[in-house]
């Protein structure tokens, strides 16, 4: 399958600064472009012209890191899986911590290319400061791989430390990037669908507190800033989840009278979350649903048969948050808790990757009206002036919010900090931790440091 034409000048300019004695290439390329195809272009030629002896691809799911090795082994035409006569490996960061001295020998033994897909996810340039994965790259990769690789869409991290092996101007910090593919040049080629966001209030959201009078807000912002009404209890209210979902099929349908094949996302908040999503989407709108989460030992596959499947929803918790390529997702509900900017871009990249040929070019998420939310979808439709749009619905049906307790993954008192900042105020949700490669690592690490959790009980979450 021919290059498109940004993946042929970035994988030019990569092996041309690494037949330099270049060593290392930092590629920025919008969620959905195709970083891993380009990927597997370098990867080629550097054996067709003997420059290496293997190649180790690192990623942050098994999901992300079985979609890189189909990738390149096709086209290679040789197998990526580690045994006797293959090419390589992929791996994923979580699993560094268990991988023995056998196999970081292999980077001072051979000529190893390393492929570091989703970067941002490695947090620090020395030991000190770094987190675990970044720890491993630094000691074992990063002075003994022939050629290193980096590719990101979302290169920055929400705890500020810098992304693993870059380099950052003196100036102003920003990130030396070797070559930048971002989304406007992405819509204008169209490489990504041009991306739609409607943000979705309530002007009569109703809180009851045992047998005190009604506190009413006319505002998902006034209700927040009031401090009795969380956001867990906003994504968790029956009538907000049902408005939000009605919203999204209503444009799911439009987008399958061009696109039969569409199909739309929900991420949801936990798994009681999920199941409470998917009874809403078969019992009240008809609609075929498939959920996937930490629980599915099969996630993979799951995955994989809903990608060529006819299902009309996938409720996932944790699983597709990035590099997950699944095309014929053009509609997403955002109803997870999370509220980074890094997790908000890379679930609207799951919506936003072109099937050659299809008609309808668009992409709409739907998220209720919280407001770091609305700030990062006017930024992001920002970057393309012109091209996109954000627009508010209200909904003025009755959202009753009782005394909510967080029902799922209670932290135990012995483990608990009360003085957690407020960014932390909302109780920890492991479900969205565990399996999550947005957060497992940059966010569980922040979370020790804050004594949200016990080591053992994050490395339990971490490695599930």
């Amino acid at each position: 399958m021919a290059l498109r034409k940004w993946q042929t000048e970035c994988s030019a300019k990569a092996l041309n600064k690494y037949m330099e004695n270049g060593e290392h290439f930092l590629c920025l390329a919008t969620p959905g472009a195709g970083k891993t195809r380009m990927a597997a272009e370098i990867v080629q030629q550097l054996f067709s012209n003997n420059k290496i002896d293997f190649v180790i691809c690192f990623a942050p799911s098994v999901v992300t890191a079985n979609g890189m090795q189909k990738t390149i082994e096709t086209f290679l035409g040789a197998s990526l899986n580690g045994r006797i006569g293959a090419k390589g490996m992929c791996v994923t960061y979580q699993s560094l911590s268990h991988k023995d001295s056998d196999f970081w020998n292999v980077f001072k033994t051979h000529r190893v290319f390393a492929v570091f897909d989703e970067i941002h996810h490695c947090g620090g340039n020395n030991i000190l400061d770094s987190n675990i994965w970044a720890q491993h790259i630094l000691v074992n990769v990063q002075n003994y791989a022939r050629f290193t690789l980096a590719l990101s869409g979302t290169p920055w991290r929400s705890d500020n430390k810098p992304v693993t092996l870059s380099k950052y101007s003196d100036r102003d910090g920003k990130i030396y990037c070797d070559y930048e593919y971002g989304l406007a040049e992405a819509i204008r080629d169209s490489v990504c669908r041009t991306p739609f966001i409607t943000v979705i209030d309530n002007d009569r959201i109703v809180l009851k507190k045992g047998t005190k009078p009604q506190q009413t807000y006319k505002s998902i912002q006034l209700a927040l800033e009031s401090y009795e009404v969380t956001y867990q209890n906003i994504v968790e209210t029956p009538s907000i989840i049902e408005f939000c979902l009605k919203q999204s099929l209503s444009q799911l349908v439009k987008i399958k009278r061009k696109n039969p094949l569409a199909a739309g996302l929900v991420v949801a908040t936990s798994v009681e979350h999920a199941h409470k999503i998917s009874d809403i989407l078969n019992s009240k709108f008809s609609c075929s649903v498939t959920i996937v989460t930490y629980h599915n030992n099969d996630s993979a596959e799951i995955i994989s048969n809903f990608q060529y499947s006819t299902t009309d929803w996938l409720v996932a918790v944790g699983m597709v948050s990035e590099g997950t390529n699944i095309p014929r997702l053009q509609v997403c509900c955002h109803l997870t808790r999370i509220k980074t900017e890094l997790h908000f871009r890379q679930v609207l990249g799951r919506i936003m990757r072109v099937i050659g040929g299809e008609q309808s070019s668009e992409a709409h998420l739907f998220t209720p009206a919280q407001p770091k939310l609305i700030e990062y979808s006017k930024r992001l439709t920002d970057d393309v002036p012109g091209v996109g749009s954000v627009k508010t619905v209200k909904d003025n049906i009755l959202a009753r919010i009782g005394n909510q307790k967080n029902k799922e993954a209670t932290i135990p008192s012995h483990e608990k900090n009360t003085n957690l900042n407020e960014s932390f105020k909302d109780r920890i949700n492991v479900d969205e931790v565990r399996g999550n490669p947005s957060l497992s690592e940059s966010f569980y690490n922040s979370l020790l440091f804050k004594g949200a959790f016990s080591r053992t009980r994050i490395d339990n979450v971490s490695n599930s």
